[in-house]
């Protein structure tokens, strides 16, 4: 087994590269601690995938905001609306910021 570390923020080296191909090449083995799966524990996999993809996709809803605060996210940059979700939803979470603002 090779263990190496490599950093995702910078371009890979050549040497990196190598390992990689090289990895790529190696047959897959299966062992105790990862054993080979059947078509019915797969199929229960991508099920599982599938629910949880569904769980996770975004709805397109119309919000109407202040001029201050659409020019205060969008101040934020690009993925302003991403941002607006990840507060809204926490936001959601908190019952005594949903009972400050009834």
């Amino acid at each position: 087994m090779l263990t190496t570390t490599i950093d995702i923020t910078k371009e890979p080296t050549a040497e990196q590269i190598k390992i990689l191909e090289d990895a790529m090449k190696r047959p897959v083995t299966p062992d105790e601690d990862c054993p080979e799966l059947s078509e019915e524990e797969l199929l229960q996999f991508s099920r599982i995938a599938n629910i949880r993809q569904a769980e996770r996709k975004k709805q397109t809803v119309t919000l109407r905001l202040s001029p201050q605060a659409l020019k205060t996210a969008r101040s934020l940059g690009k993925g302003y609306t991403s941002v607006l979700s990840r507060i809204l939803e926490s936001a959601l979470m908190d019952k005594e910021t949903i009972k400050r603002f009834l």
